[in-house]
């Protein structure tokens, strides 16, 4: 009689079984799973159980390569950092600024709630750290005094980030609650022109700038304000 086939399934140590296509659970995976859901889910719904549902594992596994949320958030802001590109250093500092701001802005606006996620950890990984390191040495290059580059650098992060944030949340809005966002830029004009003029003359007057804005546009403008000011500053110094 033919002896009974078994198959046995070996499991990585860890209670996950391990099948003939087992890829090895390690920390890249869960950040590429944990990048997908972000960008799915959002940062509020993101959790360990759901990673660990995308990857086919047990919650369980994901601890013995990330503690928990918090290194997890810790993680994934300084996986984002690696998708920063430097500023060509041949253009002055002016120019490598405004460089660095557009690709800042870029790779936030790849990332579903990117800015929540940064303003919601500290600058420990080695990728944001090393991007910090480069803006603080742009602008030592640029002749700041040292007690300047910390508030300067925090200037333009803070800058990049709101117009960031505002940016994605009015495009969530639209996408959410609108037929488009231009569909929501012209309800929203009508709205403000209808107001009481002797209420609001300047709200009116203003509603298709107000409305109809060009990120783009905006977004240069404001740099040149910043990087204009900073120049001044720099002079009288």
């Amino acid at each position: 009689m033919a002896r009974r086939r078994r198959t046995i399934e070996q499991q990585d140590g860890r209670g996950d079984t391990m099948g003939s296509g087992y890829i090895p659970l390690d920390r890249e995976r869960i950040l590429g799973a944990a990048i997908q859901l972000l960008n799915e889910v959002g940062l509020k719904e993101l959790s360990m159980r759901k990673i660990a549902d995308q990857l086919q594992v047990k919650t369980a596994s994901l601890y013995y390569h990330v503690k928990d949320k918090e290194e997890l958030m810790q993680l994934l802001s300084d996986r984002i950092c690696k998708d920063m590109v430097w500023p060509d250093s041949s253009l002055g500092w002016q120019g490598q600024i405004l460089q660095w701001a557009e690709q800042f802005r870029k790779v936030f606006l790849s990332y579903r709630d990117a800015v929540e996620l940064f303003n919601q950890t500290i600058a420990t990984g080695l990728e944001r750290l090393t991007q910090i390191e480069h803006l603080y040495q742009l602008l030592t290059n640029a002749g700041f005094p040292d007690r300047y580059v910390p508030w300067v650098a925090s200037m333009l992060k803070n800058y990049v980030l709101g117009f960031v944030a505002e940016n994605a949340q009015l495009m969530a809005t639209a996408s959410s609650q609108y037929a488009s966002y231009e569909d929501m830029s012209e309800q929203y004009d009508q709205f403000f022109r209808q107001l009481p003029e002797e209420r609001y003359p300047n709200i009116i007057r203003l509603a298709s700038y107000t409305t109809k804005t060009d990120w783009e546009k905006e977004f240069q403008f404001g740099m040149d304000v910043l990087i204009g000011g900073l120049t001044e500053k720099f002079k009288k110094e």
